[in-house]
């Protein structure tokens, strides 16, 4: 099968196209041209009134009539008495000759190819296109003969058309077929975008078919991607085993750790490395949840949300803290679908944070637009404008210190941002009205089909 590469293609196309617009100037040209020029073919009228002049004036005076009214598509000269008419029209013009003699007044006329064109008996064709160059032979009543040499520099057919503009209308066809074959070509790159948008490396990625008929480059393409989405496929396959194992062995070591600390005797000593122990097994789950999230491994289930707020709302607030809860009615029974786990460390690590930074959480519920709003408010001095984004980012902390003892890793929104975004939900941080910061989530309602 012959290889024409995809820039072999576009450059025929190209060309294609250039060669359809210089066609398409030139008939223009043409036609504006042979509309302009008005000497192209006399009307019978000029020369009955021609004739009829030259026929008035003395045979001294003749020759400034035909300087006055001759032209280079307009040739006049007088033959002397006797000449015949000789010359036979031919058949194509025959309807021409007749229209001419009616307006004559009964002068014999003939129309015959004029003396620059006595070659068609060797080239036939060419002549039959040259219809706008003829040669008028007219009889005077004085038994001269009056020849007119009207013709054009520009060659057009018995339409009045340019010669050549069959070739522009078959560069026309040549050029949609052109474009027919363009967009054939390039619709496997469409279909290569689509894919990339929709990459989904949670399962096996449906390979993308081969165009057999495109052009080589676009197969190896093809190709190519089709190999890469099975190496990033058996890529996060491995990570997810990897990180899975190194998340249960620390687990299992931090475990261990945390029943040997219960015999440190020193209270406050051993409450403190409790509590470190508790913060890294809390960050080891943050970063497996936000792995799995990326990798597309939550789970799914019915979930309803207000019910999932009320619980965590109710554990903190048997543990004495400032949250509270209001659940507008229009979104009580809607329902999420979702990883609960995952949507509870959302709203557990935004309320925590609120707690810690801002000393209250308000939180509440409410539909918005066909999914659910849920907005966490503090009391705390709020975030700067410039920083609200920022700190969404993974390690970006408002408190720049590192010191575990004023806050996280920093580690929590941005885990909170995955988690969001894997649901098909938004977050974003504003102003609180009251003072303080809100944290806004927007998880879309699950629409039974």
């Amino acid at each position: 099968m012959l290889r024409v590469t995809l820039a072999a293609r576009l450059a025929l196309i190209g060309l294609v196209g250039f060669i359809l617009v210089s066609t398409v100037a030139v008939a223009i040209f043409y036609r504006t041209t042979l509309r302009e020029n008005e000497l192209t073919r006399p009307s019978p009228a000029r020369l009955d009134a021609l004739a009829g002049l030259l026929e008035r004036t003395d045979a001294g005076s003749r020759q400034a009539v035909l300087d006055a009214v001759s032209s280079p598509q307009f040739m006049v000269r007088i033959l002397p008495s006797g000449t015949p008419v000789d010359g036979e029209t031919p058949h194509q013009q025959q309807e021409l000759r007749d229209t001419y003699a009616a307006g004559l007044a009964g002068r014999p006329i003939e129309i015959v190819p004029p003396p620059g064109h006595r070659g068609a008996r060797v080239f036939p064709r060419l002549a039959r296109l040259m219809a706008n160059a003829v040669e008028f032979r007219i009889g005077l009543r004085s038994g001269e003969l009056l020849i007119i040499d009207a013709y054009t520099r520009l060659p057009v057919t018995p339409f009045g058309l340019p010669v050549g503009f069959g070739a522009g209308l078959f560069g026309s066809v040549v050029a949609l077929l052109a474009l027919l074959v363009m967009q054939r070509e390039t619709r496997p790159l469409a279909r290569l975008a689509a894919a990339v948008d929709r990459v989904d490396l949670s399962a096996d990625p449906p390979p993308l078919p081969q165009a057999r008929r495109s052009a080589p480059e676009i197969r190896a393409v093809i190709a190519a991607f089709n190999r890469l989405q099975g190496r990033l496929a058996e890529m996060l396959r491995a990570r997810m085993t990897l990180v899975g194992g190194i998340a249960h062995d620390v687990r299992t070591f931090a475990t261990r750790l945390r029943l040997r600390v219960e015999h440190i005797p020193d209270d406050a000593e051993r409450r403190r490395a409790i509590a470190d122990i508790d913060d890294m097994i809390r960050l080891l789950d943050d970063a497996l949840l936000s792995t799995r999230a990326g990798a597309g491994g939550l789970s799914r289930e019915m979930v309803e949300l207000a019910a999932l707020l009320e619980g965590d709302v109710h554990d903190r607030r048997v543990q004495g803290a400032a949250v509270d809860l209001v659940v507008d009615e229009p979104a009580r029974n809607l329902v999420v679908l979702g990883d609960r786990l995952a949507l509870r460390r959302v709203f557990a690590n935004i309320i925590d944070n609120a707690l810690a930074y801002g000393h209250a959480a308000h939180v509440r519920a409410a539909e918005k637009d066909g999914a659910i709003l849920v907005s966490i408010d503090d009391e705390g001095p709020g975030i700067a404008l410039d920083q609200r984004q920022t700190v969404l980012e993974p390690f970006h902390r408002v408190e720049k210190s590192r010191n575990r003892a004023t806050g996280g890793a920093g580690l929590g929104l941005a885990v909170v941002r995955n988690l969001v975004e894997a649901h098909g939900g938004t977050i974003e941080i504003v102003a609180a009205p009251g003072g303080g910061t809100r944290v806004n989530v927007t998880l879309p309602v699950f629409q039974p089909a």
